[in-house]
């Protein structure tokens, strides 16, 4: 018997669902019970999904696209949180207060995510003590993410920020063969992680691939020397390089 419409949705859901390390391993019979609590939104380039301040509907996770989440500062300058993407999950924070979103929320591609309703889930972690630990496991990712995103800010300049983010991604730092760093996003995306304007951003991308110490094809930066740039970084911050 042909599977029906509503079927193929939930098995949908349900493979979005375990795909997410908030979800994954759970028992089948949890995960349909997280699933019944799902409300799929789409969202073009440029909507906004929530916006600091608006009551909390419950957390969500991204099916396809990406989600820029972001403060504006009191001067009007947007300050990129972190963007999500497929299988990762976001505002979880929210279920265990009153307080609305502490963020805006923003498609920067043509996306969908899934809501999962902050009521029904909130009863549900209750029934089921281990998802709220995955939910605290989740948590702490989210927070090492943010410590990393306030390190790399609080460095002096876009040449440093920059080198600093190619080496986090860079598997040996030091090494002296060449390591490929693949962009999850555009070169945009780039700029506003680093906190800085696209066309900065592109200067140091320049002035990078005339010291050789880079070069750009697509979404593809590959590091020539990582321990060159390790060196860099290292006379920028003033410390020492062994």
């Amino acid at each position: 018997m042909p599977a029906s419409d509503s079927d193929f949705r939930q098995a949908v859901i349900l493979s979005t669902l375990r795909s997410c390390q908030l979800f994954s391993g759970l028992p089948q019979p949890d995960l349909e019970a997280v699933a019944g609590l799902v409300t799929v939104k789409g969202l073009g380039k440029g909507d906004y999904l929530f916006h600091e301040g608006e009551p909390a509907q419950g957390c969500y996770l991204v099916q396809t696209g990406a989600i820029n989440v972001h403060r504006v500062t009191a001067t009007g300058k947007e300050q990129t949180i972190h963007v999500f993407r497929a299988g990762e999950s976001f505002a979880e924070a929210t279920l265990a207060t009153d307080r609305g979103y502490p963020a805006d929320a923003r498609a920067v591609e043509s996306s969908q995510v899934l809501l999962i309703q902050k009521h029904g889930f909130v009863e549900l972690l209750r029934q089921r003590p281990e998802l709220a630990l995955r939910m605290l496991s989740a948590m702490s990712v989210h927070l090492r993410v943010l410590v990393g995103q306030i390190e790399e800010m609080t460095l002096r300049d876009v040449e440093t920020r920059l080198a600093n983010w190619l080496l986090k991604r860079c598997p040996d730092p030091t090494a002296t063969d060449a390591c490929a760093v693949e962009l999850r996003g555009t070169k945009r995306d780039l700029a506003t992680e680093l906190g800085t304007i696209s066309e900065t951003r592109s200067r140091t991308l320049a002035k990078f691939r005339e010291r050789r110490l880079l070069e750009v094809e697509g979404r593809r930066i590959t590091l020539l020397c990582p321990r060159e740039l390790t060196a860099l970084l290292a006379r920028n911050l003033g410390e020492a390089t062994t």
